[in-house]
This record gives C-alpha cells, structure tokens and sequence, in this order.
C-alpha cells in the first residue's frame, strides 16, 4: 500500500486532484473543521448519508469559478445558475455513492498512509525534502484545516483506487485491434470523373421573378439589425504605464535588491525515458535494480530509453534552466544534488529517471542590460497601484454623471466613440457579452443612464453610453438583390449538377459509355487525401458498398460548384502486423475505452441502486 502511495503521489493524477482539493478548500475556512458538519441542514440524504447545505455552497462556488475560468471574457451573468446547482448536486450525490461503495469494500487509508503521502508531494517540499513548515503554512495561508484536507485527501484516493482496479481489469480482444486496423488500413481501387460548373452554366438562369419571389418568402433573413452608436472611456493599466515616471535612482536600487536573482542557475542532466503502460513500472524497477548494482548510467539509457536521441549520448540532456523541461520534470530537476538520481518522474511524454550531472551560474548581467526592463516593471508595478485608485474614482464619476465628457476630463482619458454595435456584439471592447448586454439594458439604452464599470479584461475596465440607437428595419429588395440572385444562381448549379451526376450514374449503371472527360484512376488508395484528390471525393469512395462480383459500384457526391461520378472497383482488406508497436497501441487504446466503459456502468450501477433523497 505504502509504495503504491509513493508512486502514486509523483503522479499527474495526484496532482491535479491535490490542486483541486486545495482550490475548493480555499474557499472555506477553519470553521469548516470544527464539530464537522453535525447538525447541519442538508440538501439531499445518499443512503441515509447527508449531503449538507455547507458542502453544496461551498460546490456550487467552486464550479462557478471554473466556468468563469473557461470563459474568455469572464461574464457572472452568463453562468445558468439553476442548471450549474442541477448539476453539482448530481455530482455530489454521485461521489457520495462511490464513496460509500469504498468504504463497503473496505478500501481505507491509515494516518500513517496519508502522511506517507503528503510527505511525498512536491507541493510540500522545499530542496526535494518534505517541508512541515512549507505544508503548514501552505494550508494556513489558504485559509484551511489541517483535518478537512486529510479527510478531502482520503476520500478522492480510496475511490480512485476502485476506478483503476475496474480499468486495469479491462479486456480487449487482439481480435478486435486486428479488425480495427484492418479497417484503417484498408485501400480502394476506384476511379473518378468529374463536372464542373461550366458545364452546366447554360442551364443556370436566374430570373427577377424568382428573386422577387425569394425575398418574399424570406423577409425575416433581410433585416438589418437593432444597432447603436455608443461613447464610451478605457481605463488600462498598460496605458497608466506608459505615462509613470521612474527615476534611475529607483531603478538602481530595484538592480541592487534583485542582483542575485538575475544569476542565472543552468542544470546539466541525464535521463532515462520509459513509455507509460502495463509495464513500466517493471522496466524502471529493472533499471533502478542495475544501478543499484553498479551499471553504468548512461549505458542503461542506451539500451532502455525510448528517447533514441539523448539515449545515445548516454541521456545527456546538456545544460538547461527554469522554464525549459516540463513542470514535473524540472520540479525534480531543480530539488536533486549533484550526482543523484530521482525516483520516476511522470510527464506527458512517459517516466523519467534522471541524473543531476552539474551546475552552474552565470554572472549578474550588467545594470545597462537590465536597465529597460526594471523600468519597465517598476512603472507597472506603480501604474498597478495608480489603476486600482482611478478604476475606483472612474466608477464613482460615471455613476453620478449625466454623460461621460465629465468624468474623462476629470480623470484625463480620452472620450472615444463606437458605431453599429448591435446585441450580438461590436469589434473590441465591444465584443465582451457583459458590457454589450450593459448598453443594451433599458437603463441604459432607454433612460440614458451610464452603464456600470466593466471589466472587459485583464486590468482593462470600460464605462459607455448610448449615443444614437438605431432600430432593426427591414432592407429594401432593391438593397439585396445582388446577395439574392448569387445565391440563387448557387442552388441553380448545384441542382443542376446533381440532375447532370444522376444521368451519368444511370448511364454507367445501365452499361453506356460515358464520355464527359477525363478520367482520374487511383489504385490502392489510403484514407489519406492524395494531392489531386478532394475529401470530398475520398469520404464517398469510402462510404460506398464493396463492389458485388465483378460489377463496380457507382454512385456520385456534388458540392456548391462541382460534381464527382465515384466507379468504386475494388476494396483491398488492410494488412495487420501484430507484432508491431502500432498493434499494441491500438489494443492498448481499446483496452483503455473498454475500462472506461466498464467503470461507467459500474458507476450508473451504484447510482440506481442508491436511496436518494432531495430536500
């Protein structure tokens, strides 16, 4: 148990539920420890167990910060907050279902185990060693109990532990890998003829009746929409940066405060790097059993290094710094001694064992060489403080204000002004759903209010004010009659064309000789597009029934501006090696699908099984 901990805790998977649990345990307090949650109301009862009122809030304003995360202009407004507490009280009802199940099954963590595994996170080292003091303050500071993170800690690895039994369970038949890459390497012999649009232009005639016609029946898709011209004031912090003034006496004593931070350290190391899989872990134990023995280092990343190119250089990865390999990989790199080697690292690229082989530490750059760039932070970190003032006075100003020259001459920005920004939005800033949902407010757009201070960016806040409103009115034929005709004149041709495709099919089909142009013959091709084929061509000579006997199978695929007659000749049945890597990925990823599967019926299982009860 204790080393399945210890393996565990490098793992991706460790780290992103660590990372979780410390996110939503920020949101709470101390209080969220002391007495538990005994006597608290409750939400729903799960077998007879609660699911407290404090545990949901807490839930529902976690997941409301991620959606927000997803969001590239952040908007509270936007988040539907009856589906958003639907959905976290589901998931909550769910983890106490699998909860429950662990427990059942008798799956536990001692208080040794969990210590056996805090040690282990880098979170909570300092130099590669576990820090008392680093994870104490780490929870203090973020406002948790040393007890609840325990407690969150144990429950997300017990019911882990039954989610990888079920997957590593799983089976995948080599027979269903064979038949999966027989499919996707299979080729087909076939040939194709096709029509362009100029052969059927003659019969493309679009008359002003029918564009008559058309907008008729199709008023509502020619309506210039509801529009307004709009003021508005940008406050940026990068804009108040460039007018703070920083004198080069603060710059200089910004270079002596940080001289040695600007000495660069550079790490020279090697690796050994192992794929991740069923048996991984048997190939580092192997490796790690060699040197323990003695075995040269570079000579095992020779032989079992999956990076062929530092493997045969002994894993040398050469000098590098911060920034370079990935987080994982330079946690550890930047925690070792010189000379030592690291227990498995997992990335994104497989399992690392890594050698620290020297370090070195460039010289302080020169103050000419940093000159501009503590400058340059030195005005933000100035400009940051000075934003955080105005954005205050700018929302007071523009809340009192009859329009916005008042609070731009008061606080020196400049008044700029934006035309035809309808509901749907306008080009930047007005392209944020907030601020365009702001001016189209009745406050705003009706009773001539300012709208509130919105922030549209990182450090970017916009305040605006109608100016003209347009109402949606309806375009006049003769204002689209051009747009009409064109697109007419497409769904002419492509009717055209696919009557022209239709003829020929039959025609093939009944035995006649087509002479309409050249045909192009592709023998055993792939899936892959060749240069002189379209995939719209490509996806129909795969989508077609295999030929019956020696008649071909012909069928036709037409688009806005062309047609293709598809002779399907032949289908060649892929060929299969099941002894190359590419089998045993494609079994392995079957047999991941499979355990996915497996543990979502086991999951919808326990879920209708439950007793649920919603207050």
């Amino acid at each position: 148990m204790l080393q399945d901990i210890r393996d565990n805790a490098q793992s991706t998977i460790a780290k992103v539920i660590v990372g979780l649990l410390i996110v939503s345990l920020s949101i709470w307090g101390m209080d969220a420890i002391i007495g538990g949650f005994t006597g608290e109301p409750e939400v729903a009862t799960v077998n007879g167990t609660d699911i407290t009122e404090r545990e949901f809030l807490r839930t529902v304003q976690l997941e409301t910060q991620q959606r927000l995360m997803q969001m590239e202009n952040p908007d509270p407004s936007l988040v539907d907050e009856d589906q958003l507490r639907t959905d976290v009280l589901e998931a909550l009802i769910q983890e106490a279902v699998l909860t429950q199940d662990a427990q059942s099954q008798g799956l536990e963590l001692s208080d040794a185990d969990i210590d056996a595994l805090i040690t282990q996170m880098p979170q909570f080292q300092v130099d590669g060693k576990y820090s008392p003091e680093r994870f104490a303050a780490t929870v203090r500071n973020l406002g948790m109990g040393v007890a609840e993170f325990r407690a969150s800690m144990h429950k997300s690895y017990v019911t882990n532990q039954i989610r990888a039994a079920i997957a590593q369970t799983a089976l995948a038949t080599p027979e269903s890998a064979a038949q999966l890459l027989a499919i996707q390497n299979q080729t087909r012999d076939f040939r194709v003829l096709s029509l362009s649009k100029d052969q059927v232009a003659d019969q493309v005639v679009v008359t002003d009746d029918e564009i008559a016609t058309y907008y008729e029946e199709n008023k509502a898709q020619f309506q210039e929409p509801e529009k307004v011209d709009a003021v508005y004031l940008t406050l940026s912090q990068a804009t108040l940066a460039e007018a703070v003034e920083v004198s080069e006496d603060e710059v200089r004593a910004e270079y002596e405060s940080r001289a040695e931070q600007f000495a660069r350290e550079e790490r020279k190391a090697a690796h050994i790097l192992i794929e991740a899989g069923a048996e991984a872990e048997e190939t580092v134990s192997t490796i790690q059993s060699r040197l323990d023995a003695g075995e040269s280092f570079a000579e095992l990343a020779k032989e079992f290094s999956v990076d062929t190119v530092s493997g045969r250089d002994g894993g040398d990865l050469g000098y590098a710094g911060r920034g370079v390999y990935d987080e994982a990989f330079e946690e550890a790199l930047f925690a070792m001694e010189e000379g030592e080697i690291s227990e498995p690292v997992e990335t994104s690229f497989g399992i690392h064992l890594i050698r620290l082989d020297d370090v070195r530490r460039s010289d302080v750059p020169a103050f000419e060489e940093l000159e501009a760039q503590l400058r340059n932070e030195l005005a933000r970190a100035k400009a940051e403080e000075r934003y955080v003032e105005v954005r205050a006075d700018l929302a007071d100003a523009a809340y009192a204000a009859d329009d916005l020259a008042g609070p731009a001459n008061e606080l020196g920005l400049e008044l700029r002004e934006v035309q035809g920004v309808t509901r749907d939005g306008g080009a930047a800033p007005f392209d944020h759903a907030g601020l365009v949902r702001q001016l189209f407010s009745a406050d705003v757009l009706e009773d001539g209010y300012n709208t509130e201070l919105i922030d549209v960016g990182d450090n970017v806040s916009i305040v605006a004010r109608v100016k003209t409103h347009h109402e949606a009115r309806q375009l006049e034929l003769a204002d689209v009659r051009d747009d009409i005709k064109a697109t007419l004149e497409v769904m002419a041709t492509r009717e055209a064309l696919q009557a022209k495709a239709n003829e020929l099919v039959a025609d093939i089909e009944s035995g006649d000789s087509v002479e309409q142009g050249d045909w192009e013959q592709f023998e055993a091709q792939g899936r892959g597009a060749a240069d002189n084929l379209s995939q719209l061509v490509l996806r129909k000579a795969f989508t077609m029934p295999r030929p019956s006997g020696e008649e071909s199978t012909v069928d036709a695929v037409v688009g806005l501006a062309e047609a293709h007659i598809v002779v399907l000749e032949a289908v060649n049945e892929g060929e299969v090696d099941r002894e190359n890597a590419e089998f045993q990925q494609v079994q392995q990823f079957l047999t991941q699908l499979q355990g996915q599967r497996e543990y979502a019926v086991y999951q919808q299982f326990l879920r209708e099984t439950a007793e649920v009860e919603r207050n």
